[in-house]
């Protein structure tokens, strides 16, 4: 063999070991809102009410959907009573949940100064000054995770919906 096939047939090996290793580091299958904050340790309290609340699978629906997800640090500066009772009222803890969601994607470049209507009904405050986004009084952490049915931002603050009246 002469040394002219031997480095042909060498960079043709590293070819396909180079195809065949690129073809393994592919980028994650796309996952729902649902999955995608599952696998976000910072979000387990989050997770942990959503499923207390039998609203996981709302997060699996069709979009598109945008959610201000509270960190466990919001929920750690949630007084313990307020808690319980989320704990043991379904329907209300249903409610502060819904009022972190928007029937709509909106990255955070798309955040603009105003209300929009959150799945509770009621209307959320979000505004956007350069690089920095709101929500109501509290700051999004983390923006624009993505997902198959929308986007999600990690917030700072748990967010509770105005009383009815």
């Amino acid at each position: 063999m002469t040394i002219t096939a031997l480095r042909s047939l060498t960079l043709s090996g590293v070819a396909a070991l180079t195809l065949l290793l690129s073809a393994c580091a592919t980028a994650p299958a796309p996952a729902t809102l649902a999955d995608t904050l599952a696998q976000n340790p910072q979000l387990s309290t989050f997770n942990r009410l959503l499923e207390q609340a039998e609203l996981k699978s709302s997060l699996h629906a069709v979009g598109p959907m945008t959610v201000f997800a509270p960190n466990d640090e919001a929920f750690k500066a949630v007084p313990a009573k307020t808690l319980e009772a989320l704990a043991k009222d379904k329907e209300q803890l249903k409610a502060v949940l819904n009022f972190h969601i928007l029937p709509a994607k909106l990255t955070a470049a798309e955040i603009k100064n105003g209300n929009f209507k959150t799945v509770q009904g009621a209307e959320l405050a979000l505004g956007r000054a350069g690089e920095f986004v709101t929500v109501e009084d509290g700051m999004v952490q983390t923006a624009d995770i993505k997902a198959t049915n929308g986007v999600a931002h990690i917030v700072d603050r748990v967010l509770m919906p105005p009383k009815k009246k």
